[in-house]
Parts: structure tokens; C-alpha cells; sequence
């Protein structure tokens, strides 16, 4: 196959990835790293039919050199760009449209125009840190859960730098050995099969992770309560079996704080449940703000919560509860420029060594919630310390301290 044909075809390519981020786009919640990259794709498919209409015509001046020289370079760095927005950082076009101004004005001087090799020296390095910043980006800032899904790309940007390095190192061999090789059909069919290479692997590796993070956030979703943001019963069951059987292995200090928000019936039924709605939301926002370093935190009800606390001292997990409790006084809910005042029980229960399963440590955390809500409420119950087992006394020593 000739290199007119590989051209063609590599600009065919950069169109279809162009059109598959679209619909990406469309059909997932408009990620705006799909535009970046549909932008990247934009990018290359010019540079590639500006190369095809070129050697159709047999065009050779500098000004047709520069600008498919200048559309690759945009393509790189709308890779780049997609990946910062990916990350949550700004895409930073603004660099991207400096660096293809360079490359635009460095083709007016008389040595680019007259030296392919001298083109090639400050555009190749330009090239690489484009490529190897994209790979460096995903490999330190993407999400660990996401790792997966960011190799293929990380591989692809690096693999695309040593290409590129490679090529610059055969070009200099080439203008000392056989410099007719730089202007001839070889050459022209090896860049165009890396750029459509190139192309064809990025389109599948931006299609992962964008697949990926929906599959992710969908599966947080369903470990999510929708009212509050923290997690639910199911997520509840997963984290608290791998802390238990990791506490129990290491002989860990292992606690669950239970708290639910005392007379909520009655907010609910002087209110509505609108009102009742926010005064879960309130008071999360309050725990979590006490809570805050502890991911565990989990709605259990209605009106119910529980945390899970690894690593601690008791004594430092109670002050925690009672600082919880704290917070939720001192903070009423506003509703409609009226003033209500709330307060949490709370109970808190640790490992024990005889606990067989992490449900008996949830279990005797509620016993003293419903001691708290017993004696009172607006209090702070500890099993072991404020109540006993049942038939036998159950102490606040934790396995491991």
C-alpha cells in the first residue's frame, strides 16, 4: 500500500474517532474530555488531509509543511488536554494554541524551510512532552480504581514518545547516509502507518476509560444513599466484612458508632416529610464535618446512621461520638425563618474477641443507642462501660489494645 493511500486512510480514521468521542459524548452524560479528544481527533484528520491534498498536488511549499506539521501538533495536545479534563484540571488550550503558533512561525525562518532534519529537531521533543505529560498525568493523578482502564493510554502516549524518538534518531542516520530516504515513499508510508496506529488505538482507549468510569460511577451509585451521600446497607456489609476479618487478623481496634436523630416522627409530622428530608441532610452535613478522615460512614434507616472507626483508642473514639453529639445540639435547622432544635443519640460498641461476625459488634452498638434513647436522649451510651452483655459482661477493651 502507498503512502497517499495509508494518508487517506489515517485521515479516514482521525474522522471516524472524531465522530465515536461525539456519541460518546451524547451517550454519556457529556463527559468533557470526549470534546477534547473529538477535538484532538478534528486535529489530526486535518493534519492528514492537508498531507493527502499535498502530495495529490504535488505541493511543496513551507506554508503546506507548517500547517500539517502544526494540525499534528494540536492533535497531541487535544490528547493531553482531554486527559487533564479527564483529571479535573483545566485543559490548558491556551498553551496548546501557543505551542502550534510556534510551530507556524519556527517554519518561516530560512533553515526550517530549507531542512527537513532541522524542522523535525524542535518539533519531535515538542511531541514528546506532550505525550510522556499525558502518561505522567494518568499514571500519578488517576484514581487508583481507574488504574485499569488508564494502562492502555499511559502505554499507547509512551510508546508514541519512544516512536517518535526513534524516528528522529533514523532521520539523522538517513541525512548522513541516504538523505534522498527522508523525501521518498518509505518514509511517507512509516508516518502515516504510526499515525494511523496511533489513531486507531487511541480511539479504544478513550472508549475504555470513559466506559470504565461510567461502570464505576454506576457501582457507587448502588452503594450510595441518594438523600444523603453516604453510603447504604449494602455498601455497609462489603466494607464492614473486609475490616472485620483485616481487625481480627492484625489484632486491631475495631469500633461502630450508631446515632439516629431523637423525636424525628415528630419533625416529620409538625413539618412534613420535606422537612424531615432536610433534617437528615442537616444533620449528616454536621456529622460529616466531625467525621471528617473516616470514609465509613454508612445510612442505615430512616433517620439511622452508623460509622465505622478502625485503628483507634477507645478513649478517642468516644470523644469523637460526644463531639458528634455536640455539633448536632449546638446547630438547629432553620425552617422557614423558624428555629428546631435537634439532637442525636449515639451508641458505640468495639471488637471483641469473641465476636464471630461483624453484625455483633453493629448489634451491640445499637443495644447502647437504645440505651441512650432509654436514659434520655441527646446522650452518648458505650457497651461495656454504660451497659452489659446479655448473661455476661462485655468490656470496652478492644482486641489489639
Amino acid at each position: 500500500m502507498d503512502g497517499f493511500t495509508l494518508i487517506v486512510a489515517a485521515a479516514l480514521t482521525a474522522f471516524t474517532m472524531a465522530a465515536s468521542m461525539g456519541l460518546l459524548y451524547l451517550a454519556s452524560a457529556r463527559q468533557p474530555c470526549l470534546a477534547d479528544w473529538g477535538m484532538a481527533a478534528v486535529f489530526f484528520a486535518l493534519s492528514n488531509a492537508a498531507g493527502a491534498i499535498g502530495l495529490q498536488m504535488h505541493a511543496e511549499g513551507i506554508a503546506f509543511i507548517a500547517c500539517v506539521n502544526a494540525f499534528h501538533l494540536g492533535g497531541h495536545f487535544g490528547m493531553l488536554a482531554g486527559v487533564r479534563r479527564h483529571l479535573h484540571l483545566a485543559p490548558g488550550w491556551g498553551w496548546g494554541a501557543a505551542l502550534v503558533a510556534i510551530v507556524l512561525a519556527g517554519h518561516a525562518l530560512p533553515v526550517m524551510q530549507s531542512d527537513q532534519l532541522a524542522r523535525m529537531l524542535p518539533f519531535v521533543p515538542m511531541l514528546c512532552t506532550i505525550n510522556l505529560a499525558a502518561a505522567w498525568l494518568l499514571w500519578r493523578r488517576g484514581e487508583r480504581d481507574g488504574r485499569a482502564a488508564y494502562l492502555p493510554l499511559i502505554g499507547l502516549q509512551v510508546l508514541a514518545a519512544v516512536q517518535q524518538m526513534l524516528r528522529l534518531g533514523g532521520m539523522f542516520l538517513a541525512d548522513r547516509h541516504r538523505p534522498d530516504v527522508l523525501d521518498g515513499e518509505f518514509f511517507r508510508v512509516y508516518c502515516a502507518l504510526s499515525t494511523l496506529a496511533y489513531l486507531s488505538l487511541a480511539t479504544m482507549c478513550c472508549a475504555l476509560i470513559v466506559t470504565y468510569q461510567q461502570t464505576l460511577a454506576l457501582r457507587r451509585a448502588s452503594l450510595t444513599d441518594v438523600l444523603t451521600g453516604w453510603f447504604n446497607r449494602r455498601a455497609l456489609h462489603d466494607t464492614a466484612q473486609r475490616e472485620f476479618r483485616r481487625s481480627r487478623r492484625r489484632r486491631a481496634a475495631m469500633y461502630f458508632l450508631t446515632f439516629d436523630i431523637d423525636h424525628f416522627k415528630a419533625i416529620n409530622d409538625r413539618y412534613g416529610h420535606g422537612t424531615g428530608d432536610d433534617a437528615i441532610r442537616h444533620v449528616t452535613a454536621l456529622s460529616a464535618r466531625v467525621l471528617r478522615g473516616y470514609d465509613a460512614l454508612f445510612r442505615t434507616g430512616g433517620e439511622e446512621f452508623a460509622v465505622l472507626v478502625t485503628g483507634e483508642h477507645p478513649d478517642d473514639v468516644v470523644r469523637i461520638a460526644e463531639r458528634l453529639r455536640e455539633t448536632v445540639a449546638g446547630a438547629p435547622l432553620d425552617v422557614d425563618g423558624a428555629s428546631v432544635s435537634m439532637t442525636v443519640s449515639v451508641g458505640m460498641a468495639a471488637l471483641d474477641a469473641r465476636d464471630e461476625k461483624w453484625e455483633d459488634i453493629l448489634q451491640r452498638a445499637d443495644e447502647a443507642l437504645y440505651h441512650a434513647k432509654q436514659h434520655g436522649r441527646n446522650r452518648v451510651s458505650v457497651h461495656g462501660r454504660d451497659l452489659a452483655g446479655r448473661g455476661r459482661p462485655v468490656r470496652l477493651q478492644v482486641v489489639g489494645t
